[in-house]
């Protein structure tokens, strides 16, 4: 996408953005303004803080290693946002742009480039981080401030935001909470309380969601199509609440990946289907293909226990231990029940990462 076009799809989403909050009742005018007035709050020349903010936030690309696992779904080139979170160049960033990576490159508003090193990547939040090999050319002069991290637990349903993609203040745009609530993925993911916002902006992989007072709360990475989680199918995008980032930062920048076994992974794909859970994906070479999960097998059970939900299903495999610990699955396949039991990895085992901290 040019960045002619994504300036132009970031000004129609602006403007949807009174259609959607009649569609979810809410008074549009009041939020409306909030949103578009945070600048006028936070600084004397709004274009100088949505210019500030803007800065903060680089394009990156990253080229992956063709031998890796994610190529299929994902791709060898990938390219999106990050939002720099430090004086020395760290970037964080939604973890699908880079997992697998070999090579990576930043880009700054003013078009600057340069190389960035692969510090690490957490599979249970979704977060990745890069380092900016010589962050001191990223930086226009005067010297803008990475952006500083706020708090996600403060944000609250129906409170104005601001969601900036790279490309300078132009792919700033206002939106609006929509939702505060579980978000289940199919790819054994799970965030207890993600946050979901409207209207979707047209560049949210790894764009960054900023409160009112100029602070990092989110960092995109989908767009869906019922925001709200209530029916009314109003688009928006989700984000992954900057909360869960600082327990494991440390983690990440020492050693790459978070310490410990990790949750149990098992290498597949369920989707929620009329209360059913169907297997729509077996990673090849995964645990479950290893133990003869098959595309279309019908998930009933985790050692007799029938999930609920596929949140439900994904509690009960972590409960039973860490990364190793081996899940016995109750499936249907032609009608037929029977156990199939599953021995799961840390999925940071089966990834061909190449780290360079």
């Amino acid at each position: 996408m040019t960045p002619g076009r994504a300036r132009a799809l970031a000004h129609a989403a602006r403007r949807r953005v009174l259609t959607g909050l009649a569609v979810l009742g809410v008074a549009a005018a009041p939020l409306l303004f909030a949103a578009s007035g945070l600048a006028e709050r936070n600084a004397g020349s709004s274009p100088q803080w949505v210019e500030e903010l803007a800065s903060a936030v680089v394009r990156i690309n990253a080229h992956i290693d063709p031998q890796g696992y994610t190529v299929a779904g994902l791709g060898r080139e990938r390219e999106g946002s990050g939002i720099v979170i430090d004086g020395d160049g760290l970037v964080v960033t939604i973890g699908y742009l880079m997992v697998e990576a070999y090579a990576a490159e930043v880009t700054d508003s003013h078009g600057r480039t340069v190389p960035a090193n692969v510090v690490g990547y957490d599979h249970e939040t979704g977060f990745g981080l890069l380092r900016a090999v010589e962050p001191a050319r990223l930086e226009p002069k005067p010297k803008p401030k990475p952006m500083p991290l706020g708090k996600s637990a403060a944000v609250k349903e129906h409170d104005p935001v601001l969601i900036a993609s790279s490309g300078g203040s132009g792919m700033v745009s206002a939106a609006y909470v929509v939702a505060k609530r579980e978000f289940a993925g199919s790819w054994e993911y799970l965030l207890d309380e993600a946050l979901f916002t409207a209207p979707p902006h047209p560049a949210w992989s790894g764009a960054a969601l900023i409160n009112n007072e100029g602070r990092l709360v989110g960092v995109g990475s989908l767009i869906v199509g019922d925001s709200a989680g209530n029916g009314e199918n109003v688009l928006g995008n989700m984000f992954v609440p900057i909360d869960r980032l600082p327990p494991i930062l440390a983690d990440l920048i020492a050693d790459g990946r978070v310490a410990g076994p990790g949750r149990p992974w098992l290498g597949l794909n369920a989707d929620e289907l009329r209360g059913r859970l169907l297997v729509a994906r077996v990673t090849p070479a995964g645990p479950a293909d290893k133990a003869g999960i098959r595309h279309g097998d019908v998930i009933v059970g985790v050692d007799g226990e029938k999930p609920g939900s596929l949140a439900d299903f994904y509690r009960k495999v972590w409960s039973r231990g860490g990364a190793g610990v081996t899940v016995p699955l109750d499936v249907l396949r032609d009608g037929d029940r029977q156990r199939i039991d599953v021995k799961s990895i840390n999925r940071l085992e089966h990834l061909k990462l190449k780290s360079t901290f």
